[in-house]
């Protein structure tokens, strides 16, 4: 694969068929903000959501954890809503965990971290809403 690619469409299919915790970092408890949306979405469509916010105790009706390294128990994705310039400590911080992909949102463009994932043997996906590439393939 092409090393610039971070949108492959079978990682993309494998992520999103995943049935196990997605982490959401910088989940929002204002539900105008589009990490809100997104994770509501996500929870209707059966996701099992856990909220990574260290202002927060609770989102969504979901206990809220400060950092990925703090979930119990396995982690599946990682999609983060971070800048870009704060993606690497959590990239590390799911290569640590186990987890299976990264998905950095629209917006979220850090090459370093998401080579770092890769090489770490995680699927990953940048520059991406994972909601809209939900519902492309829901048609």
């Amino acid at each position: 694969m092409d090393e610039a690619r971070w949108d492959d469409p079978p990682v993309i299919e494998r992520i999103l068929n995943t049935k196990g915790k997605i982490a959401v970092v910088g989940l929002s408890p204002k539900p105008e903000r589009d990490s809100n949306i997104v994770a509501r979405y996500l929870l209707r469509h059966g996701y099992d959501i856990v909220p990574v916010n260290p202002a927060a105790e609770e989102i969504l009706g979901r206990t809220s954890y400060p950092s990925v390294s703090a979930i119990p128990g396995e982690v599946e994705v990682v999609d983060i809503f971070r800048r870009p310039d704060q993606v690497e400590p959590t990239v590390r911080e799911a290569i640590e965990k186990g987890t299976k992909a990264v998905w950095l949102q629209l917006g979220v463009i850090n090459e370093a971290a998401a080579r770092a994932a890769r090489e770490a043997g995680l699927d990953v996906v940048m520059d991406r809403c994972i909601k809209i590439e939900h519902q492309r393939r829901a048609r």
